[in-house]
């Protein structure tokens, strides 16, 4: 078979393009507030990981802007040699004062924050544990590093267990979960994993992606909200969902950090985070510390958001998040929600195997502090209208 063969073979996206039933890759016009444009007309956006909804926050846009003014538009370099500029350094001081610990380091990316953090802690005769849901940066991250891995049933302690009891208890162990699963919305057994990595002497670290910001009193993450900072040895986040920006962090001991800082390729030869985005993740970072209200304002829509598909009758899993999942099933009526949905000007995100389990597709929503109630009114009455349609709700 020919290296080429199996693109010329590959026709799903193709077929679906021409059926109207291709969801992927659509050109967004414009942004303003919750609302996109798409093909001219305005549509409400409940796809985003907007959480705070800074995306077009006026502050956010003139920092932004000012960085471009002062910097330019890249740093042309890694962190390594030429590309960090005095506002990255502020920005991980900043991150390590906000999330209580010693150090900070920023990464270009979210997903190659983990491959920095795992594929340089875990070495050879070493030992990652992963929850079977976990994000695919970090089974990715898992492929690069040295170690063995061991995956566990998704969010089963019992599962953990008999994992870590299998392990040699004199090698270096690291447990990676999730701290809010991106699909399903709900949250890691962070008690759970704290208590059976302390058993065994494991090493944690929480991708916390989709918590910093949300979760939380303060938005420090999952960990805050269990009670459980000073038992996570490693945070991981990303700017690209509540510091509406692009990069990631990892926080932990200074030691830990520097060596991370000395040894990760996905950071040592990858160029650095560029200037507006480091300026638009220190001015959210004012806003998450400043404005406690905008989480708050989450939270009520998150509630009335899975209180109404709830009511309806829609099934939306474990989720204790802004991530409300609309669990269809089947793939072809999922395709068939989403459509009506966009055609109604709802962008919704249909997800299917393998980012979920066969049988389970859904539709993937996801909501901002901004988010007024007249459009979430509207979403739910798009939802209910496509459900009774389509034979999902009676």
């Amino acid at each position: 078979m020919g290296l080429f063969d199996k693109c010329f073979e590959f026709t799903r996206a193709e077929q679906a393009q021409q059926m109207g039933m291709y969801p992927y890759f659509t050109p967004i016009q414009a942004v303003v507030g919750n609302k996109v444009k798409i093909d001219d007309k305005d549509v409400i956006m409940v796809g985003s990981n907007n959480y705070l909804g800074l995306v077009d926050h006026p502050k956010v846009k003139q920092a932004a802007k000012d960085a471009v003014d002062k910097y330019g538009v890249a740093t042309c370099g890694s962190r390594f040699l030429n590309g960090t500029l005095d506002i990255h350094v502020e920005l991980e001081e900043r991150l390590a004062k906000f999330m209580q610990t010693e150090a900070a380091l920023t990464v270009s990316t979210g997903f190659q924050t983990n491959q920095a953090i795992i594929s340089t802690l875990v070495g050879k005769g070493e030992a990652v544990i992963t929850d079977k849901m976990d994000h695919a940066s970090i089974i990715d991250a898992c492929r690069l590093s040295y170690g063995e891995v061991y995956p566990f049933k998704h969010n089963d302690m019992e599962d953990l267990e008999r994992v870590l009891v299998s392990l040699d208890k004199d090698i270096g162990k690291l447990i990676v979960v999730d701290g809010v699963f991106s699909m399903e919305g709900d949250l890691t057994d962070l008690p759970g994993v704290v208590k059976l990595g302390k058993e065994h002497d494991c090493k944690i670290l929480v991708d916390d992606a989709h918590s910093v910001g949300v979760m939380g009193r303060n938005g420090r993450g999952t960990a805050e909200h269990f009670g459980l900072e000073d038992d996570i040895d490693l945070v991981m986040g990303t700017f690209s969902k509540s510091f509406a920006s692009l990069g990631g962090f990892v926080v932990g001991d200074k030691k830990v950090i520097s060596y991370i800082k000395h040894h990760a390729r996905a950071l040592i030869f990858s160029a650095s985070i560029t200037p507006a985005s480091v300026a638009t993740a220190l001015a959210t970072l004012d806003i998450i510390e400043n404005e406690p209200e905008r989480r708050e304002r989450l939270w009520a829509v998150t509630k009335k958001m899975k209180t109404g598909f709830q009511s309806m009758g829609y099934e939306t899993g474990l989720t204790e998040s802004p991530v409300i999942p609309v669990i269809i099933g089947d793939d072809a009526r999922t395709f068939m929600l989403w459509k009506m949905l966009r055609e109604e000007g709802i962008f919704t995100n249909p997800v299917i195997y393998p980012a979920v389990p066969r049988g389970q597709a859904l539709i993937r929503t996801s909501y901002s502090a901004t988010h007024s109630d007249e459009d979430l009114d509207t979403v739910l009455a798009c939802f209910e209208k496509g459900g009774k349609t389509l034979g999902i709700l009676k």
